[in-house]
């Protein structure tokens, strides 16, 4: 009896030592690297596409008829106000102007004639000489002569003008385009195309397309609700480097495209070198001075849900996870400019975020600090 006793006491400590066994540890919150967030100073600045226009463009066309005798330029070259660059075969304008010349001479002599008469028909008439009919009309034949000279003045000015327009001039200085017409061409007096076009290039005009949503934020940034203040101007070329001279945004004559949405503006860029040429593609960037407490988060740290809004994971100070909606302005290299969601201080994940849900408990490990900690972990084992 006392054997069974003992052996019922020795499987109920077995039993009890079974039941006491401890269950397995937890596995520890994972590690993910955040970068703590920081106010930093970064420029103010707007950028919009455009493409570059001439400042002036002048189609050069001839204003009387005639067969071109010479071409009196370099195609693409630079030329000034007044430059000739065609000259017509002019025969027939410096004929009509030695006709017209010689007209006004004999208009010229006949009013002297009248002149004469005139007066000496007057002296006559005091002394009754002769009848007072004669004498008016000697004066009548005067005012004729003298509007006979009148003329024939104008005709030779019609004809001088004509003679000029034989010889053809650029109407502002510039470069020319290529040639449409070549020697012994007739062309004709306002026609549809142009001889030539003459564009100044310096300055040159940029213009800009914006979307109307933005209108309003622009007119508060750039000048107040007329936009009647200028604001600088840098240009990004194709090739992405900047171009070294800032040109002057001026708000003349916005207004919204009811197709595509968007409204125009146009800056006035310094171009010395002629290195911006009409229908090039350019970024300009408006900059209205810093921000001192601009928030910077990185690329990787925002993510996008299917509607396109930004996302970022961060973790709270009992090491919680906290998704937020973030708002960016625009890229500054690798990072994103914060507008809303965000604040200097917090700290966003920026690795590991595909193995964190909000809510979770998580280790954080600054970013660089995170990599160095891996790589002695994975030495020691």
């Amino acid at each position: 009896m006392r054997f069974s006793s003992l052996f019922a006491g020795i499987g109920c400590i077995l039993l009890s030592a079974c039941g006491d066994e401890a269950a397995p540890p937890a596995p520890p919150p994972p590690e993910v690297g955040v970068i703590t967030l920081a106010s930093s100073t970064v420029s103010d600045v707007r950028s919009l596409p455009g493409r570059t226009s001439a400042f002036v463009i002048a189609e050069v066309r001839p204003q009387v008829t005639g067969i071109i005798e010479k071409r009196l330029f370099e195609e693409g070259s630079e030329v000034k106000a007044g430059q000739p660059l065609y000259q017509l075969d002019d025969a027939i304008y410096r004929a009509e102007h030695e006709s017209r010349k010689a007209a006004l001479a004999k208009a010229k002599a006949t009013l002297q004639a009248a002149k004469l008469t005139a007066d000496r028909t007057t002296e006559l008439a005091r002394i009754d000489a002769v009848s007072a009919q004669e004498a008016e009309t000697a004066i009548a034949t005067l005012e004729q002569a003298t509007a006979d000279v009148a003329s024939a003045e104008a005709a030779l000015r019609s004809a001088q003008v004509n003679l000029s327009y034989a010889r053809i001039t650029s109407p502002i200085s510039g470069r020319t385009g290529k040639s449409n017409f070549t020697q012994g061409a007739l062309v004709t007096a306002n026609q549809d195309d142009p001889l030539t076009t003459v564009q100044q290039l310096d300055p040159i005009y940029v213009d800009l397309q914006q979307s109307s949503s933005e209108l309003l934020q622009l007119r508060q940034d750039f000048g107040g609700a007329n936009l009647d203040q200028s604001a600088p101007v840098v240009l990004m070329l194709e090739n992405g480097r900047r171009y070294q001279h800032t040109g002057e945004l001026k708000f003349a004559g916005v207004s919204v495209d009811p197709e595509t949405g968007s409204f125009g503006l146009r800056a006035v860029v310094p171009n010395p070198e002629r290195l911006l040429l009409p229908g090039m593609f350019v970024r300009a960037v408006l900059e209205r001075g810093q921000r001192s407490d601009a928030v910077l988060a990185p690329q990787r740290a925002i993510t996008r849900d299917p509607k396109g809004n930004g996302l970022a994971m961060v973790v709270t100070a009992d090491n919680k996870v906290e998704q937020r909606l973030v708002t960016t302005a625009r890229t500054i290299g690798d990072q994103w400019l914060i507008e809303k969601g965000l604040q200097a201080g917090e700290r966003v994940v920026v690795e590991g975020i595909q193995k964190v849900q909000p809510g979770m408990t998580v280790t954080p490990v600054e970013a660089g600090a995170a990599g160095e900690q891996r790589t002695a972990d994975a030495a020691s084992r």
